[in-house]
């Protein structure tokens, strides 16, 4: 059976309305345009991201429902705690961005993942002017796991994770929720659910409900401190 989506112009960065996405597959809503760091930024800012494989043309999305993280009452597993008082991994803000992108791109063979190169490039350009940042995990100076996204006001869109150790992109997670809620973060977007973020506690939103809280949270502003590079405090040491 045929599909009929919106063509994106190569002149302008108008995309077609989130409510228009097809609900099979889930969220598809246009193809085309390019990867340049404002159309891509200009699609987080209404909710829309690029995703697509090998041999296809870019693809944008809007999902629904969405599957969210709330960074006030996100909660680590008792097992994981444990797990950090026995390893103590250090975590990092911005220490290794175009590390994380890339080591996201490459857990994956290259003939399965949508984090290809020019993906990847892509993402490197938004960390450059601010826009995209990205969570370190360190066992002593080796990078272990971590995560990036897009800051959009009080809400950070994740875009992938990677785990060359244990719990590596889970500590990743714990302790980014803990400072980016400390510092007016207000919700974190995971796009569409699966049973691993499921079994770290997200939650799945209707389509009203999160453009609610995008249009509410993207023009609001965290803190300038949390995305500057820096060390972050173990949320275990801050309790005690």
């Amino acid at each position: 059976m045929a599909i009929y989506i919106t063509e994106l112009s190569s002149h302008n960065l108008t995309f077609p309305s989130p409510y228009e996405a097809m609900e099979d597959p889930n969220g598809l809503l246009a193809f085309g345009g390019d990867l340049s760091k404002e159309r891509i930024y200009a699609a987080y800012q209404q909710g829309i991201f690029p995703w697509y494989g090998p041999g296809e043309p870019i693809l944008w999305w809007s999902p629904a429902p969405r599957a969210t993280f709330d960074p006030a009452t996100y909660t680590p597993s008792r097992s994981l705690k444990k797990f950090q008082k026995k390893h103590n991994y250090t975590v990092s803000i911005n220490q290794a961005t175009k590390q994380v992108i890339q080591f996201c791109g490459q857990i994956r063979p290259e003939e399965e993942t949508w984090l290809n190169t020019d993906m990847q490039n892509a993402y490197i350009e938004l960390s450059k002017q601010g826009d995209c940042h990205s969570v370190e995990v360190w066992e002593e100076e080796k990078l272990i796991g971590g995560l990036y996204g897009i800051q959009v006001g009080q809400l950070f869109c994740g875009e992938s994770m990677f785990s060359l150790q244990s719990n590596a992109s889970k500590v990743a997670l714990w302790y980014f929720c803990h400072h980016f809620q400390k510092h007016g973060g207000k919700l974190i977007d995971c796009q569409v659910m699966n049973p691993h973020l499921a079994s770290l506690g997200a939650t799945e939103q209707p389509r009203d409900e999160f453009f609610k809280s995008l249009l509410l949270l993207k023009n609001q502003t965290v803190n300038a401190h949390c995305f500057r590079k820096q060390w972050l405090a173990s949320p275990l040491e801050e309790h005690q």
